[in-house]
């Protein structure tokens, strides 16, 4: 995977040439002095695509959908991170339809060559892009979308409903698998350099096909059970026919280089060294914490630091001093912060993480540092390799043997897959200890993690999505799982359940389409001041009359 240092530069040179600069649906805005993407060699679009896509991914699952889904919380300019303070200027898809350019613009180099290994490419990543946008937005640009050189009627393509879309990208999975179903040796043009995910490996993307497949298939379990039982049994049923994601090893990882902020983790202090930057910001959330705690989980270790100073309750009054290492304090210290701050005190002395909502993150647990987004000895920072701008576990997790086992797992409870939900189950959490390096302590875990149905299920599938949590949000909207409650200075007393529409790159340049788009929402109980339902907390069509999550 480090051969991707070459492409990467590679990646920062085409960049400023590409259409990823053109933020509007109904604008080309090529860069005039930029090389234009058609003249581009078709290998040296993948590596764009597919980092555009982890990043993507990364900024998602390690930011604010980390804060939703309660792995992490900020102390420190934490609204739209702990409070989901979102509104329609908050979250844009401009991006992803940059990323689908140019992947459309190697499907149609791919196929003008018949280079069938890029069309197929082409198509995983066309699915993956849309499929996130379907997932966070709902009714979005899809059958129209991508088609504003061939005249100004696509210039406001009108939004196909997020059905069709998901169905659209099942199609083209199927479509994928064929074309990625030869002997390796029968394909050209393949420049594994530039493959910054596989390596030009024919068969790894095969299975990355069919387990993307796999997960939105069960994405339709609620609405279309009998879709999702025939699709997902079609791809369990026949593994030569459709082989999907097993191992640790096959999962689709891509790494950061480090070379420069554009191309590393974005918590690093490397080149963000700001004592209140994003890293110091960023801890543990409690629900997380607690719930590895209860498991005596050893990747809690992995993702954090142990608390520094561990605080220690003592009898009498006024007492407040460091000894041997610890902070002892007496109750009515305790009290008065309590009253001050209204949150209690966690006196674990390994792990703390900062409960969800709070007003008090910043001052959590007795921080002597006052000031938002500061070193807090008494709450857990993230592991230092988070500091880091690269390293073996810094990597674009797009999907995992982990998640394809817990899907599995899903599956077989209904019915719909061969096997035992127990051994998947298992095998979901080993697959996650391997891809965490710890894979030798999964027998002494698993004795005190046993399966006890779809909770147990989403539970371990919602631990390990750390890093790329978006994928247990999409599972919590269908399953209401895990149980996650607010906190009191959340913007709902829910949480949220998709992005709003942006008004200046989406509503204002396509307006009539949108609104029809915002027609098709329903408002939940949660929208609030929403002044239409255009809502964080309303329900598209996946979620419609499935009071899921509520």
């Amino acid at each position: 995977m480090y051969k991707i240092k070459n492409s990467f530069i590679i990646f920062l040179t085409l960049v400023l040439a590409l259409v990823i600069s053109c933020k509007d649906l109904d604008e080309l805005n090529i860069n005039p002095n930029g090389v234009d993407p058609e003249n581009a060699d078709l290998n040296l679009l993948l590596p764009t695509i597919i980092t555009g896509v982890g990043q993507t991914v990364v900024n998602l699952g390690f930011g604010d959908i980390a804060g939703v889904m309660q792995h992490t919380q900020f102390d420190g300019w934490s609204s739209g991170h702990n409070d989901y303070d979102w509104d329609n200027q908050s979250k844009s898809w401009s991006g992803y339809y940059a990323i689908l350019r140019n992947a459309d613009e190697y499907h149609k180099k791919a196929t003008e060559g018949e280079y069938e290994f890029h069309q197929a490419v082409a198509l995983i990543m066309k699915a993956y892009t849309f499929g996130l946008i379907a997932d966070l937005w709902g009714d979005a640009p899809y059958t129209d979308a991508l088609k504003a050189e061939e005249g100004s009627e696509f210039f406001t393509p009108e939004f196909d409903e997020q059905r069709n879309i998901y169905m659209g990208i099942l199609a083209d999975l199927e479509t994928a698998n064929t074309l990625l179903s030869k002997n390796s040796d029968l394909y050209q043009n393949i420049n594994d350099t530039q493959d910054v995910l596989y390596d030009g490996d024919v068969a790894r993307w095969r299975k990355f096909a069919n387990s993307l497949a796999l997960r939105y298939y069960m994405r339709l379990s609620e609405k279309e059970p009998s879709v999702a039982e025939q699709g997902i049994n079609k791809i369990a049923s026949s593994p030569e026919t459709y082989p999907v994601i097993t191992s640790a090893d096959d999962d689709a990882n891509v790494s950061y280089i480090g070379s420069s902020p554009s191309d590393s983790w974005p918590s690093n202090m490397v080149f963000d060294p700001d004592p209140s930057g994003t890293y110091m910001r960023n801890k543990l959330c409690a629900t997380l914490v607690d719930a590895m705690q209860e498991l005596n989980d050893p990747r809690l270790g992995v993702w954090a630091n142990k608390i520094e100073t561990p605080l220690v309750l003592v009898s009498g009054e006024g007492i407040d001093r460091i000894v041997d290492g610890k902070r002892e304090i007496s109750q009515d210290i305790v009290d008065d912060y309590e009253e001050a701050w209204g949150v209690g005190i966690d006196y674990d002395p390994d792990y703390v993480g900062i409960p969800p909502s709070v007003f008090a993150a910043s001052q959590y647990n007795l921080n002597p540092n006052l000031d938002q987004g500061v070193f807090n000895p008494h709450c857990s920072q993230l592991n230092d390799m988070y500091k880091e701008s690269s390293g073996p576990l810094l990597l674009m997790r797009l999907m995992s043997a982990a998640e394809v086992h817990f899907i599995l797992a899903e599956a077989a409870l209904y019915g719909w897959a061969p096997g035992t939900p127990e051994a998947h189950y298992a095998a979901g959490i080993e697959e996650s200890f391997n891809a965490w390096g710890v894979g030798n302590q999964f027998s002494t875990y698993i004795d005190g993690a046993p399966y006890s149905g779809l909770e147990s299920i989403i539970k371990q599938k919602w631990i390990a999505s750390w890093t790329a949590s978006a994928e247990s949000w999409f599972d919590y909207r269908r399953t209401g799982l895990p149980d996650l409650q607010t906190g009191e200075s959340a913007k709902r007393e829910a949480l949220p359940l998709r992005f709003y529409y942006h008004f200046d790159d989406e509503i204002s340049k396509n307006t009539e389409n949108t609104e029809e788009a915002i027609a098709r929402l329903e408002p939940t109980q949660y929208k609030g001041t929403d002044v239409s339902n255009n809502s964080a907390w309303s329900k598209f069509w996946l979620l419609q009359g499935t009071n899921k999550p509520y």
